[in-house]
């Protein structure tokens, strides 16, 4: 869910701004899943913006210290969330860790990067959701390592069904900055898209595998 309106609506208007977040229906992106989207999120362009970045990393701070009280690590799920979790474990005075996809497959083999304790609180921070799938194969990494996942919290989902329901299964909370819906009405605000291509990206997300 997102965690407040006003932020996501200005988180997405910032997207849109750098073209972290691109909309062309008419010539679809092909994604590496095989889908055609009308829509492609590069959020990591928001680290070329410092204003941006700061707003972005004080709206998840300010959330995280409302939300946890004691101890916690800020971990980014690699590579696209490692700068604003960073960014993120900063303004908390936090331990910061990042998770790739996998184990490297030479020197320790390490999986997590950084120093995670057992029974340590974990914040894991992400700047996409799409299926959830890469993001909750961080999560088992972290309490795989007897760490506990507090809740994740992302700049951007699509908000696919497959999504909430892979969340729902490993019983982890996701919040988030801004989504879908909250980018479409903010597009909308802006006269970057008319009712027709409205229509077109609400018919996406309900069907993406065959739009």
């Amino acid at each position: 869910m997102v965690i407040n309106k006003t932020i996501a609506k200005k988180t997405a208007s910032y997207l849109l701004q750098i073209n972290a977040i691109k909309l062309n229906i008419q010539n679809p992106f092909k994604w590496s899943s095989g889908w055609n989207s009308p829509i492609y999120c590069d959020n990591r362009i928001c680290l070329s913006f410092p204003k941006i970045r700061d707003f972005l990393a004080n709206s998840i701070a300010e959330e995280i210290k409302k939300s946890v009280s004691g101890n916690f690590t800020i971990a980014g799920v690699a590579t696209g969330a490692i700068g604003i979790g960073m960014l993120v474990a900063n303004k908390l005075n936090a331990p910061f860790i990042y998770v790739r996809p996998e184990q490297k497959k030479h020197g320790k083999k390490n999986q997590i990067e950084g120093t995670l304790n057992k029974k340590e609180k974990v914040i894991v921070i992400e700047d996409l959701i799409s299926t959830g799938k890469s993001s909750l194969n961080a999560v088992d990494a972290i309490q795989n390592k007897g760490a506990k996942v507090v809740f994740m919290i992302a700049l951007f989902t699509y908000g696919f069904e497959i999504a909430k329901e892979n969340f729902m299964r490993k019983n982890i909370e996701l919040k988030t900055l801004s989504d879908y819906k909250n980018l479409i009405e903010t597009a909308k605000d802006n006269s970057l898209i008319n009712e027709d291509e409205i229509k077109s990206l609400i018919n996406w997300r309900k069907n993406p595998e065959n739009w």
